[in-house]
C-alpha cells in the first residue's frame, strides 16, 4: 500500500480534516480527507456514487483507505477554496460572474441528474474552486441515487459495520436527522416530507444564484421556526447587491430566479427551460456543440458496457474501475444492496496503520485550498489574500507580565471544551431506537415541526391530553402500555429545542418529577426519567420557577436508595447529570448563583461513588461524562466537584479502564477541573509520580495527548512542579515528539508547554534545536492565519507559534551576552579559574543555538541585526586569541570542545552570507568588526580554520563588493570601503606568497578573493601589482596546469582576465612574466576538451574555461594592436616616435599566431558568444600577422569556414570572415594553395558571389568574388 505525505491542513470540521498531500514517488497532489469512524455511511455513500465518474465540474475520486482509526479519503485538489469563503470574501458577485460560475454548475449538476444521482444538499460551502476559477461540486455524503431511501443505505452500513468497535460507528443521530441537509437551501416540498427530486436540486440552484448575486440567501432567520414559514409562505425580495454602486439585476436574471424558486415543484423550472433561459446567452449551445464529438464517442463505449452488467461489476474499486464518462443513466450502478461490495483499502496484510499518511516535516508554500467538509460540519475555511504574521520580524518584545498572560488565555481551547450529550450518548451505552405505536397513543400524533406551530389554544389542548393520560390511576396492563407508549412518544418529540423548551416550562415537568417519586413500575420511573433528562438536554432556557432543583434531589435519592442496582443507576444518572449541567449553563449566563438552582451536597457524593473502583463501566463513563460537561462552565455547580480526591480518582479511570472512550472523558473531565483548581492535577502527581504521568504523554490517543498537555501548560503557568518540569530532559522531548502530529491543536500546544519551559530555563532551547524543533517551527509557521473563525486550529496555532518566535528571537541576545562574559572573563589568561571554567562549560555549548537560528528563513531575518553582527565579530575576535594562544580554553572546556566551538562559530557565519541581503544593511559592521578578526585567523596554524576563515573571507569580500549602494548609505560606505582596502593592503596581501604556496583548495580560495576584488575596483589591480603577486601567480599556473579544470586554475584564469581587462594595468609587467607563453598553453588545452566531441564528462566547465582565455587573448591582441597603432601614427606625423617597442611587442606577442589553427574550429560553435570573441581575435590575428602560420588553412579548418560561411545569415559576420579569408590568402601562397584545393569552401563563396539583394549582401558578394579571383590566379 503506498503512503501519502500530509504536508498542511486546508479544512477542518467537528470530525474531518482535510489536508493537502502527495503519494510518495510521486509530484501529483491531492487533496486527503481524514475523518472519524463515525462518518463511514457519509464516506462510504460519497465513494460508491463518485467513484466512476469523471466531469470538469465535479471533484474527481482516486482512492480511499481505512487505518485503525479513522477512513482517509483521497480525493481532487482544488487550490481555490469554496464559495462560501468567496461570497464572504467578496461580499457579493457581478452578474457576468453569476453568469460563468452558474454555467459550471448547471454543466456539473445537469451531467449528476443524466446519471440519476440527486446531489440534495446544494450549499456553497460545497462548492469548490480549482486555481483557474472552474467550479467543482464535492461531498458527497448526503447524495442519492434518485428513487432510493438514504437512511436505508446508512442503516447497511452500519449493520455492515455491527455497530463499530466501543461505539465510534454508532449513528449519533437518528437516522432521518443524518441525512438532512443545510435548512437555507432546501426546498419547501421537502420541508413537508415528500422525497428529494431533480425540481428540488434545482430550487437549490436558484438559492446558490441569489446568494452570489446578493452576498445572502433568499430565505434567511436566526429562528428554526421562522425560516420554516419564510420558505414556506415568503417570496424573496429581489436579489440587490451590498455595493449599491453595482448594477442591479438584469430582467434575465430575475426571471431565471423566479422560475427556480417557485414554491409548486410542478410550476418550477425544467432541464429543458432552464438550459434555453435567455439569462446563458447561448453557453450551453456552444457547449453542447464543442462536446457532441466526445459525448458520441464515449456514448459508443457506453453501448459497449451496458447489458448484463450487475452492480457489483461496476462498482469496482476505484483503481481497477472502467469509468463511465457520459451522461446516460446509470442509476442501477450506484445501487448497492451489501455495503460490503464497496470497501475502502488497507494496508499490505490488512493491518490498519495510521503511519502510512506521514506528515511532511519540509517547509512548503502555503496553499490556499479547501475540500467539501462531511454533512453538518463546522467549517474552517484559510483565506488566500493574508499572510502568515509569522513571517514578519516583532516589531516590539513583550514584557514578561504580557507574554505570559497572553500564554494563560491560551492554554484551554474551544476543543479542549467540547460539550457532548450525557444522555444518550453511544460512546456511553448504546440506546435502542425510540419508537411509538401511534394508534395506542390516544392523542393526535403530531410530527415535531407541527407541535412547534401549534397555537396557543391547541397547545394547551395537547397539554392537558398529554397529562391526563400520564396522570391516570388506571393499573390494568393496557393502561401501563398506552403511558409508556405515550412516554416513548415524548421522547421523540423533545429532540426538538423550541418543543423541549416549552414542555419544560409547563405543568407536564412537574408531574413528571411525581411520577419518578410514585410510578408503580421501574419501566414507567425510567421512561419518565428519560423524559426529563431529554427535555434538560434540549431546552434553550430555564425559567428560575422550573423546579428543577427538586428534580435533582429526587433523582439523587432514587440513586442512593437503589445504590446497589446497576440498571437503574445507568437510567438515572444521565438525567441528573443534564439538570445538574442545564442548571450549571444558565448560571453561567445568568452570571450570578441562584438559590433556587442550589444543587444538593448529597448530589455531588453520589456522583463521587459512582466514579469509585469497582463499579460498573458504563456507571463509571457517566458519572466522568457529568463531570467533564459541569465543569466545562464557570458555576457554583463545578465549585461543587473540587475535592481532594477528584484528580485521584479520575486518573484511576484514565489509567485502568480498557476503553478509550471512557479514558479520554476521564482526561478530559481531570482537564476541566484543573481550569478551576490546579491542585487537582497536582495531587495526581504526588500520588502516582511525575515520570508515570510523564509517560501518558506517548499514548497513541490524539485527544489524551492534547489533553495531557494542556493539563501541564496549567501546571506550568501556576509554578507546580515548575522546577522539576524545566529540567526533565525526557519530558522536554517527549513534548518536542508530539510536533510530528497531524493535529494542529496537539501542536500548537505543545509549542506552547515548550514556551513556558523556555521562559525559565533557555539552556532547554540546545535541546529542543538539537531535537529539531526549529525545523517544526518553519514547517508550522508557514500556516495561513484563517480569516474567520479566532478559534479555529490554525489561528489557535499561529498565536502560540508567534509568542514562541518571539521569545526566542529576543532570548539569543542573551544567549550570546553569556558566552562573550564567559569568553571576557578569560580573555589572555592561561590558566581559568574553576569558576570561570564552569561558566564557559555552561555558556560556550550552547552556540549551535545561534547556528540553528541564522540557517532557518523564519528566524533569519529576525536575529541577523546589527547588535547581533556587533557580537558576533566580538566573539570571533576572542577566537583568534585563543588560535594565537593567548587564551586557553582547552585545558578549561578540553580541546574537542574548544574546537568545536570554533567551528560552529565560523559555520554560523558561513550561513548568514548566504543571503547577501542580510549584509547590504550592515556593511560597515562587518567590514569594520567581522572581516579584521577573519583575516587574522587567515594565519592560524590550524589548517582546518585557516582554510574555513579564507572561504569566509572570499566570499563575503565577494559579496560586499558586488553590492550596489543606495544614495542615503555612500558616505558610510566610503568609509567602509576604505577600511577593508587598507585591511587587504596592510594585513592580507603581505601572507599571499606563503598561502599561494600551500596545496589545494587554499590557493583557490585566496585567488577566488582576488577575482572579486579585482573585478570591481582598478585601486584593488593596482595592489595586486605592487604587492609583487604576478610572478606568484603564474607560479600557481605552472604548479597547477596538470589541473586546468581545477579550482584552483578556473580561479587564476578569471584573475588574469580581470587583470589583463582592466586599463590601468601593467601589461608590460604581464608580458616579462611569460603571459603569452602561458595563455598560449592554457588555451591549447583548453580548446582541444572543447573540441574533443567525445569528452563530455566537464564539457562546461571547459567551456566556462575557454571563454574565459578567448576575452584574455582578445584583451591582449586588443592591446598589441593599440599599441602598433600608436606607432605607426607617430611614424607617419613624422614625431619621430620610437617603433622599436611595437616591434618588440609583435615579436612576443608572435606565438599567438599558432592560436589560429584553433580558432578557425570554434567559428561553427552554437555559442554566439565564442563565435563573436573567435571572429574578433581570429580578425586581429590575421591583421596583426597576415598568413604567418602556415597550417591555419588546412582541409579541416577549409571545411569549417565552408561550414560557417553557410550556417551564418547575417551579412555584417560573413563579411568579417570573409575578409580574415582574404588577409590569409592574399598574404601566403600556401593558403592559396589550400583554397584551390578547398571544393566546399569554394563552392561556398560561389553561393554568396551569386546572392544579391541589399547593400549588405552586395558587399559581401563582392569579398566574395574577389577571393575567388585571387584563387583562379
Amino acid at each position: 500500500m503506498e503512503n501519502f505525505i500530509l504536508y498542511e491542513e486546508i479544512g477542518r470540521g467537528s470530525k474531518t480534516v482535510v489536508y493537502k498531500g502527495r503519494r510518495k514517488g510521486t509530484i501529483n497532489f491531492v487533496a486527503i480527507l481524514c475523518t472519524d469512524k463515525c462518518k463511514r455511511p457519509e464516506i462510504t455513500n460519497w465513494v460508491r456514487l463518485t467513484h466512476e465518474i469523471k466531469h470538469k465540474n465535479i471533484v474527481t475520486f482516486h482512492e480511499w483507505y481505512e487505518t485503525s482509526n479513522h477512513l482517509w479519503l483521497v480525493v481532487e485538489l482544488c487550490t481555490g477554496g469554496s464559495l462560501e469563503m468567496v461570497i464572504a470574501q467578496d461580499e457579493n458577485l457581478p452578474e457576468d460572474v453569476v453568469r460563468e460560475f452558474g454555467v459550471d454548475l448547471i454543466a456539473g449538476l445537469h451531467h449528476l441528474h443524466q446519471l440519476g444521482i440527486l446531489f440534495c444538499d446544494i450549499s456553497p460551502g460545497k462548492i469548490l474552486l480549482e486555481g483557474p476559477g472552474t467550479l467543482k461540486f464535492s461531498n458527497f455524503g448526503l447524495a442519492k441515487v434518485e428513487g432510493e431511501n438514504l437512511e436505508e443505505f446508512f442503516a447497511l452500513v452500519a449493520a455492515e459495520e455491527g455497530g463499530g468497535d466501543s461505539g465510534e460507528n454508532a449513528l449519533k443521530k437518528t437516522l432521518k436527522g443524518r441525512v438532512k441537509g443545510s435548512l437555507t437551501y432546501t426546498a419547501p416540498e421537502i420541508l413537508r416530507g415528500t422525497d428529494f427530486s431533480i425540481t428540488s436540486d434545482l430550487w437549490s440552484l436558484g438559492c446558490l444564484l441569489y446568494e452570489m448575486f446578493s452576498g445572502r440567501p433568499p430565505f434567511f432567520s436566526e429562528s428554526f421556526s421562522e425560516l420554516i414559514e419564510k420558505i414556506f409562505y415568503a417570496d424573496p425580495l429581489p436579489p440587490v447587491p451590498k455595493d449599491s454602486s453595482l448594477p442591479k439585476a438584469s430582467s434575465d436574471f430575475i426571471n431565471l430566479l423566479d422560475g427556480l424558486l417557485q414554491k409548486d415543484p410542478r410550476k418550477r423550472l425544467t432541464w429543458a427551460g432552464l438550459l434555453q433561459h435567455s439569462f446563458w446567452k447561448d453557453a450551453f449551445a456552444r457547449r453542447d456543440h464543442e462536446s457532441s464529438t466526445e459525448d458520441s464517442i464515449v456514448s459508443g463505449k457506453m453501448m459497449e458496457h451496458s447489458g448484463t452488467q450487475d452492480s457489483k461489476e461496476v462498482l469496482k474499486p476505484s483503481g481497477q474501475a472502467k469509468g463511465d464518462k457520459s451522461g446516460q443513466r446509470l442509476s442501477h450502478s450506484f445501487r448497492l444492496e451489501n455495503p460490503a461490495e464497496l470497501r475502502p483499502k488497507s494496508t499490505v496484510g490488512g493491518q490498519p496503520n495510521e503511519s502510512m499518511f506521514l506528515l511532511s516535516s519540509r517547509p512548503t508554500p502555503r496553499t490556499s485550498s479547501a475540500v467539501g467538509l462531511s454533512p453538518g460540519e463546522d467549517r474552517t475555511q484559510h483565506s488566500p489574500q493574508k499572510a502568515s504574521p509569522l513571517t514578519k520580524i516583532a516589531s516590539e518584545h513583550l514584557s514578561q507580565q504580557d507574554l505570559e498572560s497572553q500564554m494563560r488565555e491560551l492554554i484551554y481551547t474551544d476543543s479542549d471544551l467540547v460539550i457532548t450529550p450525557i444522555i444518550d450518548n453511544p460512546k456511553i451505552m448504546k440506546q435502542p431506537p425510540i419508537k411509538f405505536d401511534p394508534k395506542i397513543l390516544h392523542l393526535p400524533a403530531y410530527s415535531v415541526d407541527k407541535l412547534a406551530f401549534l397555537k396557543d389554544q391547541e397547545w394547551n389542548d395537547f397539554l392537558q391530553q398529554v397529562c391526563s393520560q400520564i396522570d391516570s390511576t388506571e393499573k390494568s396492563t393496557g393502561a401501563s402500555r398506552a403511558k409508556l407508549n405515550l412516554l416513548c412518544y415524548l421522547c421523540v418529540v423533545t429532540g426538538h429545542r423550541e418543543v423541549a423548551t416549552r414542555l419544560l416550562h409547563s405543568p407536564l415537568f412537574h408531574l413528571l418529577i411525581q411520577h419518578l417519586r410514585i410510578a408503580p413500575n421501574w419501566d414507567i420511573r425510567s421512561k419518565v426519567a428519560r423524559v426529563i433528562g431529554l427535555l434538560a438536554s434540549h431546552t434553550t432556557e430555564l425559567q428560575e420557577s422550573t423546579p428543577v432543583t427538586e428534580a435533582i434531589t429526587v433523582l439523587t435519592e432514587l440513586i442512593r436508595e437503589n445504590f446497589r442496582n446497576s440498571k437503574l443507576k445507568q437510567c438515572l444518572l444521565p438525567t441528573l447529570g443534564e439538570l445538574i449541567y442545564l442548571v450549571a449553563t444558565q448560571e453561567e449566563k445568568k452570571k450570578n448563583p441562584r438559590e433556587c438552582w442550589a444543587v444538593p451536597l448529597a448530589s455531588y457524593t453520589v456522583l463521587m461513588r459512582c466514579l469509585r473502583e469497582g463499579e460498573e463501566r458504563v456507571v463509571n463513563h457517566m458519572a466522568a461524562k457529568i463531570i467533564e460537561n459541569v465543569c466545562t462552565t464557570f458555576s457554583a455547580q463545578a465549585q461543587g466537584f473540587i475535592t481532594g480526591e477528584i484528580g485521584p480518582a479520575l486518573w484511576f479511570l484514565f489509567r485502568h479502564s480498557t476503553v478509550d472512550s471512557l479514558r479520554i472523558t476521564a482526561i478530559s473531565a481531570l482537564c476541566r477541573i484543573t481550569r478551576h483548581s490546579p491542585t487537582a492535577f497536582q495531587s495526581v502527581i504526588e500520588k502516582v509520580g511525575l515520570n508515570a504521568v510523564i509517560n501518558s504523554l506517548a499514548s497513541a490517543i490524539c485527544k489524551v495527548q492534547q489533553y495531557m498537555l494542556t493539563l501541564f501548560t496549567s501546571m506550568l503557568s501556576c509554578g507546580i512542579h515548575l522546577q522539576r518540569l524545566i529540567q526533565e530532559k525526557d519530558f522536554v522531548s517527549t513534548v518536542i515528539r508530539l510536533l510530528d502530529s497531524p493535529s494542529t491543536s496537539i501542536r500548537a500546544k505543545a509549542f506552547l508547554v515548550l514556551l513556558y519551559i523556555l521562559i525559565h530555563n533557555h539552556e532547554m532551547l540546545l535541546l529542543g534545536c538539537q531535537a529539531r524543533l526549529v525545523m517544526y517551527i518553519e514547517r508550522d509557521s508557514r500556516k495561513t492565519t484563517p480569516g474567520k473563525d479566532l478559534q479555529s486550529s490554525n489561528e489557535y496555532l499561529s498565536k502560540c507559534l508567534d509568542l514562541l518566535i518571539r521569545h526566542i528571537v529576543h532570548e539569543l541576545p542573551r544567549i550570546l551576552g553569556d558566552i562573550l562574559n564567559a569568553l571576557a572573563n578569560v580573555s589572555g589568561r592561561k590558566h581559568p579559574s574553576t569558576v570561570q571554567a564552569k561558566q564557559l562549560k555552561m555558556c560556550l555549548p550552547l552556540m549551535p543555538i545561534v547556528l540553528h537560528l541564522v540557517t532557518s528563513q523564519v528566524f533569519r531575518p529576525q536575529v541577523v541585526t546589527e547588535e547581533f553582527l556587533f557580537s558576533y565579530g566580538t566573539i570571533l575576535s576572542h577566537i583568534k586569541s585563543i588560535d594565537s594562544g593567548e587564551t586557553n580554553l582547552d585545558g578549561a572546556i578540553g580541546l574537542m570542545a574548544s574546537e568545536e566551538f570554533i567551528k560552529i562559530t565560523l559555520s554560523a557565519f558561513e550561513a548568514i552570507i548566504q543571503y547577501p541581503v542580510l549584509l547590504k544593511d550592515y556593511r560597515s559592521t562587518v567590514v569594520d568588526y567581522i572581516l579584521p578578526p577573519l583575516v587574522s585567523l587567515v594565519q592560524s596554524q590550524n589548517v582546518e580554520w585557516r582554510l574555513f576563515s579564507l572561504r569566509l573571507l572570499s566570499e563575503t569580500t565577494s559579496l560586499l563588493v558586488n553590492q550596489e549602494v543606495g544614495d542615503g548609505k555612500k558616505e558610510a560606505n566610503v568609509d567602509s570601503d576604505s577600511n577593508l582596502l587598507a585591511l587587504i593592503r596592510d594585513v592580507l596581501l603581505p601572507q599571499y606568497e606563503h598561502i599561494l604556496a600551500e596545496p589545494d583548495p587554499v590557493p583557490a580560495y585566496a585567488l577566488k578573493l582576488l577575482v572579486a576584488l579585482t573585478e570591481h575596483n582598478a585601486t584593488f589591480t593596482r595592489l595586486v601589482e605592487e604587492s609583487k603577486l604576478i610572478p606568484l601567480i603564474f607560479e600557481v599556473i605552472l604548479e597547477h596546469q596538470e589541473n586546468i579544470l581545477g579550482h584552483t586554475m578556473q580561479s587564476v584564469i578569471a584573475l588574469l582576465n580581470n587583470l589583463v581587462a582592466c586599463k590601468d594595468s601593467n601589461m608590460k609587467l604581464l608580458y616579462e612574466q611569460g603571459l603569452v607563453r602561458h595563455v598560449c598553453d592554457l588555451f591549447t588545452e583548453t580548446a582541444t576538451l572543447c573540441l574533443d566531441v567525445d569528452n563530455k564528462n566537464h564539457s562546461e566547465t571547459a567551456a566556462t574555461l575557454l571563454f574565459s582565455l578567448l576575452d584574455i587573448l582578445h584583451g591582449m591582441l586588443t592591446y598589441t594592436a593599440c599599441v602598433v597603432r600608436l606607432a605607426l601614427q607617430a611614424q607617419k606625423s613624422g614625431s619621430g616616435g620610437d617603433t622599436q617597442a611595437a616591434e618588440d611587442l609583435l615579436m612576443l606577442s608572435k606565438p599567438l599566431t599558432d592560436l589560429i589553427s584553433l580558432l578557425i574550429p570554434l567559428l561553427p560553435s552554437e555559442d554566439p558568444e565564442i563565435f563573436e570573441v573567435s571572429s574578433k581575435c581570429l580578425s586581429m590575428l590575421v591583421q596583426l600577422y597576415g598568413g604567418e602560420n602556415p597550417d591555419s588553412l588546412c582541409p579541416e579548418n577549409a571545411e569549417n569556414f565552408a561550414d560557417v560561411l553557410t550556417s551564418k545569415e547575417d551579412p555584417k559576420e560573413r563579411k568579417l570572415l570573409l575578409k580574415i579569408l582574404r588577409r590569409m590568402v592574399t598574404s601566403n601562397e600556401k593558403h592559396l594553395e589550400n583554397l584551390k584545393d578547398a571544393g566546399s569552401l569554394l563552392r561556398a563563396l560561389e553561393g554568396l558571389a551569386a546572392a544579391g539583394g541589399s547593400s549588405a549582401d552586395r558587399v559581401v558578394a563582392s569579398l566574395a568574388l574577389e577571393i575567388l579571383a585571387v584563387g583562379h590566379q
